[in-house]
């Protein structure tokens, strides 16, 4: 059963199909380009499923020609006339979205295609998993307006890496399908009608692993990178694995796999 929700302000669609919700941009018009209430929604909804233990994946989308082209022209314009103090807070806003994405309880997808630029790469970023229709098209576009990628540098970087980011960060060139795949920006690239499908399957994938564990484990990303294998970080590890090995969740997990059956959140998914 597929169930839709709309926000009031119609820049986002909740669409919520057994466990998966799929969080739709509806300023097809704009290209789902941000501004003030688009940031809001994303926020607001993003919290939302976090909380909510019936879903257990979250897709990012968006209606139209493109997945997003990151700052809507107006927004910019008005942005161009704030002061320092405006602007903080236009773009704590901005950033504090990115983070509720990034650091999400349960596994995000990125569903791209068209245009994904700027703000619209960050978008693509934050997300755990990013999937590409072959039209896909990325940029961090900011140098061109006199700006810099701030608040999507964080998920950008995770992504590529400083070394790709030197070259685009200040080049601004347009990174098709391939070249984003070449350079770790996207998981998979696949033909525009096969997007769903790809998508479908990586659920499918995701919804054999304990939520509890999943939610754990991008815990367990964020924590180790970058970090030094020191006697610290191994006994870091040793206490994770040792507390969830407790867990009813793991429990639950390792009888199914002796008893040869689906563990029960996957018969839930």
């Amino acid at each position: 059963m597929i169930t839709c929700t709309q926000f009031q302000s119609g820049h986002l669609e909740i669409e919520r199909s057994g466990t998966v919700a799929t969080l739709w941009m509806t300023r097809a018009d704009k290209h789902n380009a941000f501004d003030e209430t688009l940031i809001d929604d994303l926020a607001r909804a993003s919290r939302a499923m976090g909380e909510d233990d019936a879903v257990r994946v979250v897709v990012l989308a968006g209606r139209g020609k493109s997945f997003s082209a990151g700052g809507d022209l107006d927004w910019m314009r008005r942005a161009a006339g704030y002061g320092i103090d405006q602007n903080r807070a236009d773009a704590d806003a901005l950033a504090a979205m990115l983070r509720t994405i990034a650091e999400l309880p349960k596994p995000t997808i990125a569903r791209v295609h068209g245009a994904a630029l700027g703000g619209g790469m960050g978008l693509a970023c934050a997300c755990d998993i990013a999937v590409a229709s072959d039209n896909a098209v990325f940029a961090t576009s900011e140098v061109r307006f006199g700006l810099i990628p701030a608040t999507i540098g964080p998920y950008v970087l995770r992504a590529i890496g400083a070394r790709q980011a030197l070259r685009y960060f200040q080049t601004a060139e347009r990174i098709d399908s391939a070249r984003a795949l070449q350079i770790g920006l996207v998981h998979e690239v696949v033909a525009s009608d096969a997007l769903d499908t790809k998508i479908a399957e990586i659920v499918s994938a995701l919804s054999t692993g304990g939520p509890n564990a999943q939610a754990a484990s991008k815990r367990l990303i964020a924590d180790l990178a970058g970090q030094p294998v020191d006697d610290a970080l191994v006994a870091d590890t040793a206490d994770r694995i040792a507390r969830i090995r407790a867990t009813d969740e793991a429990r639950e997990g390792l009888g199914a796999f002796l008893d040869k059956r689906a563990a029960a959140w996957t018969q839930r998914a």
